[in-house]
């Protein structure tokens, strides 16, 4: 089932580019630049031509199939949830103690013994 909503959200994702694509210019890239009167993209009566009311519908089912991922996703997840920041973590080995919250994630600083000296001499 998921696979098959995947492949109809790819197939949405590239017919919605290609009508984007399509699509005549309104000039000016949103009237910065050209003049930008009173006929600019931003003039809220916009003409609903059919390229425009297809990629409404592809926008639309492009959303539903997002946000039927989103829920076969979820539903196949287990209860850990992506907030929790140790549920991601592996559980701690046998014996190991368990880190606590101020642990840091960072591996353990590089230290050289103080017996040898860093720049070898010149001897």
């Amino acid at each position: 089932m998921e696979n098959v909503v995947l492949v109809v959200h790819l197939l949405l994702a590239l017919a919605l580019i290609g009508v984007v694509l399509l699509q005549r210019s309104e000039g000016g890239g949103l009237g910065i630049g050209g003049g930008g009167g009173g006929g600019g993209a931003m003039t809220g009566r916009a003409a609903a031509t059919a390229l425009g009311k297809v990629t409404w519908l592809l926008a639309i089912a492009f959303i539903c199939t997002s946000v039927a991922l989103t829920i076969l996703s979820a539903s196949q997840a287990s209860d850990a949830s992506v907030v929790d920041g140790d549920s991601l973590l592996p559980p701690p080995a046998e014996g190991a103690p368990a880190p606590s919250a101020g642990d840091s994630l960072l591996p353990p600083s590089v230290t050289t013994p103080t017996d040898e000296p860093l720049v070898p001499d010149a001897n």
